[in-house]
């Protein structure tokens, strides 16, 4: 099974960047930005720059592992590598991928959350192990992210 990635992605105000997903004939989840290492990609971080500027146009900084998270999945073992990471720069016009073009895989919304536990435990968040982790972590996030000396300057 491929491993995947997900951007933490935090924004200019310190708000977690997360898809509202609507898919038809599914329950609406959220889920963080991310998806599947491909043969082509030549490093985690390679994809997960990829994966973000694919599904939000976004470019970033700061990207900083978090944690990675294996668990059962369809028969056998998914393994998704978590890395935080600041927006740059979000250009909409960048988005592109079967996901985004194909109108039965349903709406990609992005929306902004307040680092709050109970933005995560409100919501319906896919995986359960990377709500496991966000719910635990979510306010700790600017300084796992920036780091206590570079959040302190600022």
């Amino acid at each position: 099974m491929r491993p995947s990635v997900r951007g933490v992605l935090l924004d200019h105000d310190d708000r977690l960047m997360i898809f509202r997903r609507t898919i038809p004939g599914r329950e609406v989840y959220w889920s963080v930005p991310g998806g599947h290492v491909e043969p082509e990609d030549a490093s985690l971080e390679h994809t997960l720059r990829r994966e973000l500027l694919e599904e939000l146009g976004a470019t970033v900084s700061s990207v900083t592992p978090l944690t990675t998270l294996s668990y059962p999945w369809q028969g056998g073992l998914k393994t998704q590598h978590l890395y935080g990471c600041r927006l740059v720069e979000l250009d909409p016009a960048l988005r592109h991928g079967p996901e985004l073009e194909d109108p039965s895989r349903g709406g990609y919304e992005v929306v902004r959350l307040p680092l709050a536990e109970s933005e995560i435990t409100s919501r319906h968040v896919v995986p359960e192990a990377v709500a496991a982790y966000l719910s635990c972590h979510i306010t700790a996030l600017p300084r796992l992210i920036d780091g206590p000396s570079e959040r302190s300057l600022s």
